[in-house]
């Protein structure tokens, strides 16, 4: 299955999301997790990520008589690829877009759904800025954020640690004003 169309569900794209920082989870605790996903609904994703490549099993055991399997991410096969993203249409761009966008307006309605929810307390944030960078400043954003959120994404589960849905998003919205250099 092309990696677009493999990471291009809401649902493998939330499973994906669960696995991130060395997690390893069974079926049963990614159910518990995407608690507005029928099971059999995660466990059919689930099924299509490890025949991806997605997810591999990390290790099983036998509870009461059938194999449980703890699921691990194949990092470099959960992202979409430079060369894949230069090959997508602008159609392409748009459901990819209009996916990422479901899949975060699910996650925060899972988030708010919680008896725990504590947007003020839990420091939620969901601003906007528009900025105006040359060519020049742009890259060197990029590469800021790079450098400041690539070694965060190695961190595992901790009693200390709760997991955080990060999504910078960035698009131009307005040309250089005229006359502009």
């Amino acid at each position: 299955m092309d990696p677009l169309e493999l990471l291009g569900h809401p649902v493998r794209l939330r499973i994906v999301h669960l696995m991130r920082g060395g997690q390893l989870l069974t079926a049963t605790q990614l159910c518990a997790r995407i608690r507005d996903v029928s099971q059999a609904t995660v466990y059919r994703h689930l099924e299509l990520l490890a025949t991806g490549g997605v997810l591999e099993v990390a290790d099983e055991r036998r509870v009461r008589g059938a194999v449980e399997r703890r699921y691990r991410l194949c990092q470099e096969r959960a992202a979409i690829t430079p060369e894949t993203a230069a090959r997508l249409t602008t159609d392409d761009h748009r459901r990819a877009f209009a996916m990422a966008m479901t899949v975060l307006l699910t996650e925060f309605n899972a988030y708010l759904d919680q008896d725990r929810a504590a947007p003020v307390e839990d420091l939620v944030g969901y601003r906007q800025h528009s900025v105006w960078l040359s060519d020049d400043e742009l890259r060197s954003l990029i590469g800021e954020l790079r450098r400041v959120i690539a070694p965060r994404l190695a961190n595992g589960p901790t009693p200390d640690r709760s997991q955080h849905l990060l999504s910078p998003i960035l698009f131009p919205i307005a040309e250089p004003p005229a006359g502009s250099e």
